[in-house]
């Protein structure tokens, strides 16, 4: 049986190997960026892990900073650098999440952890998504990434919610490898980042 236990197991051992494995990449990234976004490598953000309680996720940084909050700029797609362009094409930004999971923030898969000020915004069924630990990569993001539809997102993170197992998250994690090689789904400047969600209309 794949309860919590034994999936919290599974992410932190699975992790912990993929983090030494990619610690070249991420040792290479860190100093790039050191240089590309004066000494700013990093990016924090508060987001809603499980049951909706914030946590500060840590990416690469891929963009510029801004002083306005406005969302037309704040996720204006000429803030991304090349540098940041490149990272986010093979999901690069997202190896740091790695850390996440070792501190129990996040889990290897589940539904990707949105903005907080998304929260009331969720209606009953898609407020599932965070009955459980937040994830890297997830049932939606194999399923197209950021090509798809809000709706048919919050469709597919559900569905994962109320049908997660081993095999599942194996064949999604397998799915997730083979994605960002051929980079399906974010394979245009205009899904390197999702458009904002203005909640259900």
């Amino acid at each position: 049986m794949y309860n919590p236990f034994l999936k919290r197991v599974f992410d932190f051992i699975m992790s912990f190997l993929g983090f030494l494995l990619l610690s070249p990449i991420i040792i290479v990234l860190i100093v790039i960026l050191l240089f590309v976004n004066n000494g700013k490598p990093f990016f924090f953000q508060q987001r809603p892990g499980k049951k909706g309680v914030p946590f500060n996720i840590i990416k690469f940084k891929t963009m510029i900073d801004i002083d306005s909050e406005k969302d037309e700029e704040v996720h204006n797609l000429s803030r991304v650098t090349k540098v940041g362009a490149f990272i986010r094409k093979y999901s690069l930004d997202e190896v740091l999440q790695l850390v996440n999971v070792l501190k129990g923030d996040m889990s290897l898969v589940g539904p990707r952890p949105l903005l907080m000020e998304y929260l009331p915004q969720y209606n009953t069924i898609q407020n599932k998504r965070h009955d459980i630990r937040p994830g890297i990569t997830g049932w939606a993001q194999v399923k197209g990434r950021n090509s798809i539809t809000w709706s048919k997102k919050f469709e597919y993170d559900v569905w994962y919610v109320e049908n997660v197992s081993l095999i599942l998250d194996v064949q999604i994690l397998l799915l997730t490898v083979k994605k960002v090689f051929i980079k399906e789904g974010v394979n245009s400047d205009e899904n390197l980042t999702m458009e904002v969600w203005k909640g259900n209309i």
